[in-house]
């Protein structure tokens, strides 16, 4: 949420619909638990080759839990958690034909092709809860070898959900993003996008694609060294960043970002959140007020299955034409690059091309 990614429990817009034996040893799954531990590139068609000889064992530590693997997963299951962040790093990194259920869309992808390659990810024929997760039962018949989830709260028992002790003693590894480790409540800090390139150097390690991780890091860095030097010494534009038609708390606007991944995007593209201190949380809970009294230079509408995100920006610059983005129509949609994600170097450069065309 992860955005961090948008979080469980949240209301959805209203365009979205609703919608038994393990493995028996962990070897024959691929992956061990360690003694002492509780149990650039465009978006790819998912291809694999064989990882470098004499890559295994590895072993990575998530969450405090050490997990051993033997060789590369082959049956992964990705939970939803309202992020893209896990599906398409394992796209990113060519290993998306690993995947024998996913849960992660957002319906839209800054990346060419990604929406459509994970629209093309087999489900499992798994009937989602209501949150459009996976339920325990239906996560353990899948017999699974690595589990991916946006947050611990993915493998909380309380939420109906296949815990990490579970998982363990069917034989499935277990991953969340370091920083959402004890669920999107308890972010440790706010998210930067060397978040994105940690979840992609350990899901390189785990797959054997380490090369190609180190690959899409650089070409990443390179990318946002460039923008963050054609913007550097302009004064940074002021910017709201706002999820039409989801809310999250009791106030008119509830689901303004505050404190996430984005503000580090925001910075590197020569840009400031108007409201990033406005909560300690991910996002704001702001009244109509609040909004209206902002001086907001543009605005980044986020598309998480939106059937037209241009008529959202429309509606908002109607409501607030005072705003100077209002006046010069100023805005940019953007979807999963925006949050933990192995595009964000996207986001930084078409956020960067709105507001200073002028070094473009």
């Amino acid at each position: 949420m992860s955005v961090f990614p948008l979080f469980r429990g949240v209301a959805r817009p209203a365009a979205v619909v609703l919608v038994t034996a393990g493995c028996l040893t962990a070897a024959a799954c691929g992956a061990t638990a360690a003694p002492g531990a509780s149990a650039a590139p465009r978006a790819a068609a998912a291809v694999t080759s064989s990882p470098a000889p004499g890559a295994y064992p590895v072993t990575v530590t998530n969450c405090g839990r050490r997990h051993t693997y033997t060789k590369p997963p082959s049956r992964v299951v990705v939970m939803n958690g309202a992020s893209v962040a896990e599906v398409s790093t394992l796209l990113a990194l060519g290993v998306g034909d690993r995947i024998i259920a996913n849960a992660q869309s957002y319906g839209a992808s800054d990346e060419p092709g990604r929406a459509e390659a994970i629209a093309a990810l087999p489900t499992g024929g798994v009937k989602l809860n209501d949150l459009r997760d996976i339920p325990r039962e239906a996560m353990l018949g899948l017999r699974p070898d690595l589990v991916l989830s946006t947050s611990g709260t993915g493998f909380e028992a309380s939420g109906g959900y296949a815990t990490r002790e579970e998982l363990d003693k069917a034989g499935a590894a277990t991953y969340v993003p370091e920083r959402t480790c004890g669920g999107p409540n308890k972010v440790e800090g706010s998210q930067t996008i060397e978040d994105s390139y940690a979840m992609l150097r350990d899901l390189g390690k785990i797959f054997g694609r380490s090369d190609r991780a180190e690959d899409l890091i650089a070409a990443s860095k390179r990318k946002i060294d460039g923008v963050a030097a054609k913007v550097a010494g302009r004064p940074p534009a002021k910017v709201l960043y706002i999820i039409p038609g989801m809310q999250m708390g009791a106030a008119d606007f509830g689901s303004v970002g505050a404190n996430g991944i984005w503000n580090d995007i925001f910075a590197k593209a020569g840009a400031v959140n108007v409201f990033a201190g406005a909560t300690r949380n991910l996002f704001a809970d702001l009244s109509k007020e609040q909004v209206a009294a902002a001086e907001v230079d543009a605005v980044v509408i986020m598309n998480w299955h939106n059937p037209d995100p241009d008529a959202s920006a429309r509606k908002l610059f109607a409501r607030f034409p005072q705003w100077e983005a209002a006046k010069r129509g100023r805005y940019v949609v953007l979807s999963d690059s925006l949050y933990l994600a192995p595009n964000n170097a996207t986001a930084v450069e078409k956020i960067a091309r709105i507001l200073h065309p002028e070094v473009f």
